[in-house]
């Protein structure tokens, strides 16, 4: 079993850390939040006043940390991660940010004599929790084989998706076809309403004709067909909507980057921002069909 350094304790943060320990991992945990140590404390985590404190005396570094210019403080600051971890620690950031930065983090690990991998996450706060979560894994070969063992008790599948950034950039597409297809998806059932059409019926029809996709079958924006689906708990968030306008974001700017045409990830990323400015981003961003439906 390995020690460990967590850095971030937020609502993905926490359990996976938690997770961690399960597997009889010793974890060394910090965050801002008193309040989000104490719990961490209470999980059998022992307590790091400082980033650097969290980093030093441990075999990994685990950060899950909100933005770029988050990741880019605690590793790249004077008083960071490079500059505080011992020699040989293995750096994995789960953090969901731009794939420029997590590529001047690497190069900055690398330079310093440390191996290190972008490893964002998929599948919420359940995920978490379950212990269930996609993780996909940029950097090299060995550097992934290092952070799989970490990575496993924490996820259900893990992905090495090539050389350093290239997780962020995997994360950064699939949620982009994702929020695609939940605007297309709600669309369909505001439609099918307004023609006089049930909700199950055209669930029944679409989940096993041409149109199916995930957010149909499994996350369904109304409620009754799929009855896990947020829509049946008044859309509390599994993944909020301003956490899929953040990435919606990332996308555009990506996007930008490379000169590549994606008009229905900005029109996404204009309808989220709606969402968000009506002040409905705490909503799960399945929630986007109250919207399309006129219903806020």
């Amino acid at each position: 079993m390995a020690k460990i350094g967590f850095i971030g304790l937020g609502n993905m943060g926490m359990p996976m850390a938690k997770n961690l320990i399960k597997a009889g991992h010793e974890v060394k945990a910090f965050d801002l939040s008193a309040a989000a140590l104490d719990h961490g404390v209470e999980a059998g985590m022992a307590p790091a006043a400082t980033v650097s404190e969290a980093a030093s005396g441990v075999e990994v570094v685990v950060t899950m940390v909100p933005e770029g210019k988050h990741s880019r403080a605690v590793y790249l600051n004077d008083d960071g991660i490079l500059a505080k971890a011992d020699a040989g620690t293995l750096l994995i950031d789960c953090s969901t940010i731009d794939v420029a930065t997590a590529r001047d983090i690497n190069a900055a690990a690398t330079e310093a004599g440390f191996e290190m991998v972008d490893a964002p996450v998929s599948g919420g706060v359940g995920g978490a929790e379950a212990a269930t979560l996609t993780f996909m894994v940029g950097g090299t070969k060995g550097a992934f084989q290092k952070a799989e063992k970490i990575l496993k008790p924490m996820g259900g599948k893990i992905f090495h998706c090539g050389g350093a950034g290239n997780g962020e950039a995997v994360k950064i597409c699939n949620n982009m076809l994702l929020a695609i297809s939940m605007i297309g998806t709600s669309e369909a059932f505001a439609l099918g309403r307004r023609l006089g059409l049930d909700d199950q019926v055209l669930f029944d029809v679409a989940s096993t004709s041409s149109g199916r996709c995930w957010s149909l079958d499994t996350y369904c924006p109304v409620p009754g067909p799929v009855p896990g689906s947020p829509a049946n708990r008044d859309y509390q968030p599994g993944f909020a909507a301003d956490m899929m306008l953040k990435d919606l974001r990332l996308a555009k700017t990506a996007a930008k980057a490379t000169e590549a045409s994606t008009p229905l990830g900005a029109l996404s990323e204009a309808l989220y921002s709606e969402l968000s400015e009506k002040g409905h981003g705490n909503l799960d961003f399945s929630g986007i069909f109250k919207m399309v439906n006129q219903d806020i």
